[in-house]
């Protein structure tokens, strides 16, 4: 059997694998992508991140039209079902493999089909999937595998009724109800795209409250804004069992009680995709959900192979996953990486509407006696969000009450991924100015959303001892 060598090889071409692979080919090095689907791009493009946030883009277009008294002036409210969405939806799935796909072509990377197994610490063997196998030799190995859905043994997710948050994207109608188990950010996610299509939603949360590594103002304001549009929360449940049948499905709960709905969406944790990669044999040993450890710069117990993304767990981003992978490609060509990972990395939560934060929050400042204030700036009162209709939501800025640092951004609301930004390139600036003064002396375009910057500075500057 021949082997072919190489600088380097990585497993798994999601956002990870591609932006280390991307920086060992600009910087010279001959790399080989392992992918095991027939297509590159990963769980972010074919499961997870692309296809939800492209479903949610347009249930909330459909939500924004169906609300306006304008357009009702002119039609009656539509209608379209969960098939109907997903289809436009992989026409940007479609355009982002084209996309990846030439990134490998121009750079000259191969991408290899088939599943990898690790036969000594320098070779990996290939399965393609025609049955034949090859070996691979590389001085560097990265492992960018990434994630999938946790499936607890005793539930049947071949079940037409159950599925998880990777076959829901298979789904061929609208259920009248759903059930989801799980309510951190994919089962919240989900309630609001079901929720906005006119779906009965059971969201079952097994914790004390939603999302609560949030803010808990901005986790206080989504439960509040999913209740009001029908989503019915329950906290502090585990399941017993689940029981399908062939028109409904029971999840029965530890408490209890009986949930029955026409789908059970199990949205409840991941697994990292570890399993089959003679990795133990190797002293890289996973833990319980597949996780593999690392140390900062991203090497396992075998220093010249690392792991980046999903697989790593926390904080299980695509965002942080690409920049990851980037690190450790300039630890491999270099032995040392001249910059630092932000500390800060910027949460988005695609929910309806959508969260996102940087820094830190209420609590953890004054766990650790932090003096801090709070600015607010309220959509309702910003002309833009008023044109827009887009009045539910708010921004808040965490300061140091002394200094007036900037020590965390929290926004609810439209186009709150976006917003956060602004918040986020300051906090990183150097003092003295990452502090709340940049916002009270900067002039914004008006009206703009980033003119909330402006109110809540100006909110929070007011609330401090003078």
């Amino acid at each position: 059997m021949s082997t072919k060598r190489y600088d380097a090889i990585v497993l798994g071409s999601g956002p990870a694998g591609e932006g280390a692979a991307m920086k060992l080919a600009k910087s010279g090095r001959s790399v080989a992508m392992i992918e095991r689907h027939r297509e590159v791009g990963g769980g972010c493009t074919h499961w997870g991140t692309i296809p939800s946030k492209a479903l949610r883009h347009n249930v909330r277009r459909l939500m924004e039209y169906n609300s306006s008294p304008l357009f009702r002036e002119a039609s009656e409210p539509r209608h379209l079902s969960f098939p109907t969405m997903l289809r436009h939806a992989r026409q940007v799935i479609d355009r982002q493999v084209s996309l990846r796909t030439g990134f490998y072509v121009r750079n000259d990377v191969p991408v290899l089909q088939g599943e990898a197994r690790f036969v000594d610490p320098q070779t990996v063997e290939l399965m393609g999937p025609d049955g034949r196998s090859s070996r691979l030799e590389a001085r560097h190995f990265l492992i960018a595998t990434g994630s999938r859905p946790y499936r607890p043994p005793d539930v049947d997710f071949e079940h037409p009724r159950i599925c998880d948050s990777d076959q829901i994207l298979e789904l061929d109608h609208t259920p009248r109800n759903i059930i989801i188990y799980g309510a951190g950010v994919i089962g919240s996610e989900y309630a609001s795209i079901f929720r906005g299509l006119g779906v009965k939603v059971d969201l079952i949360n097994t914790r004390e409250r939603m999302l609560a590594f949030l803010d808990d103002e901005i986790s206080d304001a989504i439960s509040y804004h999913l209740r009001e549009h029908g989503v019915l929360i329950r906290h502090r449940e585990e399941y017993e069992r689940v029981v399908a049948g062939d028109d409904h499905v029971t999840l029965e709960l530890k408490s209890g009680k009986r949930i029955r709905g026409d789908l059970l969406l199990w949205a409840n944790g991941r697994s990292g995709n570890t399993d089959g990669m003679g990795l133990e044999a190797l002293d890289i040993v996973p833990n319980g959900r597949g996780q593999i450890e690392v140390n900062d710069d991203f090497q396992t117990a075998q220093p010249h192979i690392y792991a980046v993304g999903d697989v790593i767990g926390y904080p299980s981003l695509a965002s942080a996953a690409y920049d990851q992978g980037r690190y450790a490609a300039t630890h491999m060509v270099n032995g040392e990486c001249d910059y630092r990972l932000a500390h800060d990395v910027p949460t988005g939560i695609y929910t309806i509407p959508e969260i996102s934060s940087v820094g830190r929050s209420e609590r953890e400042l004054t766990e650790a006696q932090v003096p801090y204030e709070v600015g607010h700036a309220f959509f309702k009162d910003l002309a833009r969000a008023q044109i827009s209709g887009q009045t539910t939501g708010m921004l808040k800025l965490l300061f140091h009450v002394d200094s007036l640092e900037l020590l965390g951004i929290h926004c609810f609301g439209d186009q709150a991924a976006e917003i956060v930004h602004i918040g986020q390139a300051i906090m990183a600036q150097p003092a003295p100015g990452n502090t709340l003064r940049y916002f009270m002396n900067t002039t914004f375009n008006y009206p703009t959303m980033a003119e909330g910057y402006r109110v809540a500075a100006l909110n929070g500057y007011n609330r401090v001892p003078k």
